[in-house]
This record gives C-alpha cells, structure tokens and sequence, in this order.
C-alpha cells in the first residue's frame, strides 16, 4: 500500500488547519472547566467546504472518502477544536444512505445547521419501531438535533425532540461535551444492521484525532525543552530527556502508521477489524505515555490546568479510553483473531 497522501487529503488538511489555527484560541475554548460545542467555528468549516467535502454528492458534497475525513480529524485533534465532524460527518455520513434522510439530515450538516450524536452500546431495546433504553456520555448529545442509537435490533435515527427523549449534559475528563441519553417509548427510523460499521469508523476516527493531539503535544513539548534552562543547560540538551522525546516521537509515528493502514483497508473495503483494533491498542498506549511524557518535560506548569499542555494532556486521556483502553483492544484484537475473521 501506498502512504502517501492525496492531494485531496493534502489540501483539506491545510484548509482545516488554517481555519482551525485562526478561530481555535484560548479565549475560544474558555478557562478550565468549560467545554461543549463551538457552533460559530462548525458554522465557519461549514461555509469553507470542510464539512461537505467528505458528504456524498446526492447532497451537494464532494464525495471524497474516509481517508479525506482522517485527514480532518487530526486537524480537529492538533487544535483540540470541540466540533462534532466524528459523529455528524464520519459517523452519520457513512449510514445515512437513503436520499430522504440524506436530504433530512446530513443536507443540515453540510450547512452547519446540524449536529448528529452517536449512542453506541447501551441498554437500548427496540419493540415495533419504538425505543427505550438509556447510554451515558454521549459525545455530543447535549447539542444533538437526532441521534444515530444501536438498539437490540439494529440502528435507528431519533429526533431529539421526539417523545420520551431526556439528554442530561455531563462533563468528561476533558471538558468536552458529553450527555446522558434516556430514551422511553421513543419512535425512530430503522437505518439496518450498521452499528459494527459505526463503531470501526468511530475508533478509526479517535485514532485520527489521537495523531493529532499527541503530535501537537510533541511539538509544543520540543519547542519548550529547546527554551527552558536548569543548571544553565539548555533541558534538551540533556541525554534522559533526549530519549524521552525520542521515544515519544516513536510512539507518534506507531499511531501514524497503523491509523493509516486501517484506515485505507476500511476505506478498500477489505477486512479490517483487527487494524482498527491495532491502530486503537496505539492510539491508546502511545496516548499514555505521551501525554505524561508532554506533562512531565514541562515541569511545574505541566500540572497548571490554565496552561495550554494540559488540554492535550486531558484530550489524551479521554481519547484513550474512548471505545476501550489498550487491555480493550488487546483482548477485542484476540477474539478476531481466534475467530478468523479479520474483517
């Protein structure tokens, strides 16, 4: 396989940088503590063909693919942007194939008038068309205009506003949005049996994020060891710490690596299961130690919540335990592999 990246992925990467490095600040993000959603930012990646770029054409998008959507994402991870491209774009945008809901849903997305929430792997039960159940944290949920909810039976799509629906708003180790989601005699439109290709686009898509927030971390770790003096020594300039960023640079290029090859394989259509659960397994163990070893290189302002290393540091480690941690994915990774069946 070829790891090069298109000029497609190439392009839309520098885009979503720009818009991302522009309007993602400090001020944007809020003090410690704060989170949620960034809805004039959704609207602004909206208005520069970001969102549609990767939507099928029967809604005005470009019809690029899952490899374009990576590329955005870890933008979206290097600037800790708090838009919902996984769950609205990657997510949604895979299953929402019928030209009515397309039209319903991912028409408003493209538009950045709409936000699609993912509930996976809940208590939800289905009985003729109509749910209960409940998940907690739900990315996103709290500013969800409908939810893509894997029941007993399959996937359906529900309107936030629809009877017997609660959302209850939580906080998570990185202030990011997140929400109880409750559900009681809930009507919904059955989208099929797609809740495994929800879930290998929703790890792929943290593994995505992950890159990018352990490769901005490195970087931002590199720059201050290259500044920051003890004993009159420059703190690069010392050999346990060389090794440490050495390291760390190691683990980067490991979740590179395996996030692209699973990615392509999904993107072919060919039997991927087991490279997600790798790229995951990586984007999980890497993210730990990176993300101390970004903590620990800057000292005492590493344990500063208000400094900007601790962001990353907190992403990190809700991206590493978002789907199952690295004993998760060892395990997941054993029963596919006891089974046959890679895909």
């Amino acid at each position: 396989m070829d790891f090069s990246l298109t000029e497609a992925q190439t392009d839309l990467s520098a885009l979503t940088r720009r818009i991302l490095t522009d309007q993602v600040t400090a001020e944007s993000l809020g003090p410690h503590g704060s989170g949620g959603f960034d809805a004039p930012l959704w609207t602004t990646m909206a208005r520069s063909g970001v969102l549609d770029a990767a939507l099928p054409s029967t809604v005005g998008g470009g019809g690029f693919g899952l490899l374009e959507q990576c590329s955005v994402l870890i933008e979206i991870g290097r600037a800790v942007a708090p838009v919902p491209y996984l769950s609205s774009v990657v997510q949604a945008g895979s299953v929402l194939t019928d030209p009515m809901l397309a039209e319903r849903w991912l028409l408003p997305v493209s538009r950045g008038k709409a936000v699609l929430s993912v509930a996976l792997g809940g208590s939800f039960v289905a009985s003729d068309g109509r749910l209960t159940g409940m998940q907690t944290a739900v990315p996103f949920a709290a500013f969800a205009d409908a939810l893509l909810v894997e029941a007993n039976d399959g996937v359906y799509i529900v309107e936030k506003d629809a009877v017997g629906v609660s959302i209850e708003a939580q906080s998570t180790t990185d202030h990011a949005d997140a929400a109880l989601v409750t559900l009681y005699d809930t009507p919904g439109i059955a989208l099929g049996d797609v809740g495994e290709q929800l879930r290998l686009r929703g790890a792929l898509g943290a593994c995505a994020q992950q890159l990018g927030v352990l490769e901005r971390a490195l970087e931002l770790t590199a720059a201050y060891t290259r500044e920051r003096k003890q004993f009159d020594k420059v703190l690069g300039s010392f050999q346990a710490v060389r090794h440490r960023l050495a390291d760390a640079y190691i683990d980067v290029e490991a979740v590179r690596l395996t996030l692209w090859q699973a990615a392509w394989k999904l993107s072919e259509g060919l039997p991927a299961a087991a490279d997600v659960s790798t790229a995951k397994f990586w984007a999980a163990e890497a993210g730990h130690r990176v993300a101390h070893t970004a903590v620990h290189l800057h000292g005492g302002v590493g344990i500063d919540v208000e400094h900007p290393v601790h962001r990353y540091f907190a992403a990190a480690k809700r991206l590493e335990f978002s789907g199952g941690g690295a004993t998760e994915q060892l395990l997941g990774l054993g029963q596919v592999l006891v089974s046959g069946n890679p895909g």
